[in-house]
């Protein structure tokens, strides 16, 4: 049985260990050999990455199929309604991104809320832009997939474009306790 590795991934940062000598990497962070990401976070997204030096553990944590519910923190721009958390619920039409024609695909059905501003949070580097007459909002969504983007995608589908993406948790890990840019090592 292969050992998992929970990093908190700072913004900026991208997922991978080789460098492209213009971000941060994870080998600025990580220095255990023979690990590798189950699944990717977006240069710009925060929060959770899953590592495993076991191929078969990464493959199940990334396999669609078994569905891990991946939760995140989104603050928008803009107030939730019922009928945006409505549509989030029930699956959202995305354009396809190469022709921005809604002829992409449909997201399988989230749990969305809108929370407080989490307790835990910390600042981020850089701040998001604020924007005097445009109040912003948080919430907490859940999708069992994770096609490209696809939290901004759908936020941006219902009026409510994403300002900070943060992944609290991915099946039973979550973010407790790790400070960014910080990892802890976790029982498969």
């Amino acid at each position: 049985m292969g050992h998992v590795l929970l990093f908190n991934k700072p913004y900026g940062v991208i997922c991978q260990f080789s460098r492209d000598g213009v971000h941060p990497t994870l080998a600025d962070y990580i220095a255990l050999p023979g690990f590798y990401p189950a699944g990717r976070l977006d240069t710009d997204s925060e929060g959770l990455l899953v590592l495993t030096d076991d191929g078969q553990l990464q493959h199940r944590i990334t396999d669609p199929k078994h569905k891990l519910p991946k939760t995140y923190w989104v603050q928008v721009e803009g107030v939730p309604d019922e009928a945006s958390l409505e549509q989030l619920c029930s699956g959202v039409k995305l354009p396809d991104p190469s022709t921005r024609l809604r002829t992409g695909f449909t997201t399988q059905p989230a749990e969305a809320r809108v929370i407080d501003e989490p307790a835990s949070l910390w600042p981020r580097n850089p701040p998001i832009r604020h924007r005097k007459n445009i109040p912003t909002s948080w919430m907490e969504l859940t999708i069992r997939e994770g096609k490209n983007r696809q939290v901004r995608r759908m936020t941006a589908a219902v009026g409510l474009p994403t300002l900070r993406l943060i992944r609290y948790r991915i099946g039973e890990w979550t973010l407790s306790g790790l400070e960014p840019g910080k990892w802890r090592l976790e029982s498969p």
